[in-house]
């Protein structure tokens, strides 16, 4: 049986009364945990330009509509440097005082300066951070870089700089999550379940699913989402089975009947970004074939959620998802983040990962503070489909549920049946 996680005593606004999130001790204790990873892998220094690992590593923002408008450079034994983007650099100093160094970032704006100029201000931006690392003593050790493109990977090589990947380093340190990280995540969920009720309570036929996702894009804003992606189109009759990631702005009107799933992807709080999803039917309860889909649904997912503990391997979870031949599927790549466990956190998709596709082969340790998202589908082709995914966290007991939105049933609207 499944088990619900402890809800949030606390608010998402400020008090000196009540311990609640501390992001001051999130911020160093991030830090911290990176530096214990990099060390361990003998890292000396990260150079990072994706905005979530930039957040996690320094706790800044920055813009991010074009590459490499902000990066860091993160020692694993001194003070992190910081590079803006042009008026952050003016702005952020005095915002963000636990950043001792403060610089203004180098970008050439993928490429669109020309391949000359991309490469010219690629050098300039190798030689200025070649000249920080020789400040330190740090030229000669490997630097483990991530985000950038191959402009500035070849100025740096080119400058003598041994580059490695830093994915595997990033990865790791935030594939535990710390509490307040959690406590992050459990806000989000509720963030999401203020989404989730206003839906349900404005669905109605006639209406089209773009005036759903603004329903839900206001409901999640007075809720406290610090961002969210107003992509994330519902998905309705024909067009919820298979689950068509890619689609965008049908403006479809909702019928009589209408399987319906929304997913509250990428709400974020702080940074840390939700994944879940509940099924509506709209007009009418659910009929008996609908009622037998979600029960299977909920009864595999129950599954997934009660192997998911430490010191099993997300083989052994693996093992409870349907492989893609159960819906004639040739190759698991064909249910790909459909049928899936992910890690959740800053940013979105962290580790691990579980499917059949990798995990039966390439399994991973599942260990306590884990954030994972669990997702699975069914229906059929031009029918429809029924769609659940849970939020949990890995505790020494095993896994428990985040978000609360109720998930035993298909939502009909509030007709009063």
């Amino acid at each position: 049986m499944v088990t619900m996680a402890s809800k949030l005593t606390f608010g998402t606004t400020t008090v000196d009364w009540q311990e609640r999130i501390n992001v001051e001790r999130m911020r160093q204790q991030r830090a911290e945990k990176a530096r214990k990873v990099m060390k361990k892998h003998g890292i000396a220094t990260l150079l990072v330009s994706s905005p979530p690992d930039v957040r996690y590593l320094t706790g800044c923002v920055g813009a991010s509509w074009e590459p490499q408008l902000f990066y860091t450079l993160f020692f694993g034994e001194q003070d992190p440097i910081m590079y803006h983007h042009a008026g952050d650099y003016q702005q952020q100093p005095d915002q963000a005082p636990w950043i001792k160094h403060h610089r203004c970032a180098r970008s050439w704006l993928g490429g669109g300066i020309g391949h000359e100029g991309s490469r010219d201000e690629a050098k300039l931006f190798a030689t200025e951070i070649v000249e920080e690392l020789r400040q330190r003593g740090l030229v000669k050790e490997k630097l483990g870089i991530l985000g950038f493109d191959a402009y500035a990977q070849e100025a740096l090589t080119e400058a003598g700089i041994k580059l490695v990947d830093a994915v595997p380093i990033m990865s790791e340190a935030k594939s535990t999550k710390l509490i307040d990280e959690i406590n992050c995540l459990k806000t989000v969920a509720a963030i999401c379940e203020a989404g989730w009720w206003r839906i349900w309570e404005k669905l109605r036929p006639g209406m089209r699913d773009s005036e759903l996702l603004r329903i839900a894009v206001d409901a999640l804003l007075e809720a406290g989402a610090e961002s969210l992606k107003v992509e994330n189109t519902p998905l309705s009759g024909p067009m919820s089975f298979e689950r068509a990631a890619g689609v965008k702005g049908l403006n479809r009107i909702i019928q009589t009947g209408d399987l319906i799933y929304m997913p509250l992807c990428h709400v974020c709080y702080l940074g840390y970004a939700s994944c879940t999803y509940r099924t509506l039917i709209a007009g009418r309860k659910p009929n008996d074939k609908e009622k037998d889909w979600y029960k299977e649904l909920l009864e595999r997912v129950d599954r997934i959620i009660e192997a998911i503990k430490p010191g099993a391997t997300t083989a052994d979870v693996a093992k409870h998802m349907a492989p893609a031949s159960k819906w004639g599927y040739k190759d698991e790549v064909e249910i790909l983040t459909v049928e899936i466990g992910h890690g959740i956190g800053i940013g979105g998709y962290n580790a691990p990962a579980i499917n059949r596709q990798f995990s039966l082969k390439h399994p991973q340790k599942i260990e306590t503070g884990m954030c994972i998202a669990i997702e699975a589908l069914e229906g059929e082709h031009r029918y429809g489909g029924v769609r659940l995914e849970d939020m949990v966290v890995v505790t020494d007991r095993g896994a428990e549920i985040i978000d609360h939105m109720p998930r035993d049933q298909i939502w009909p609207p509030n007709y009063g049946f």
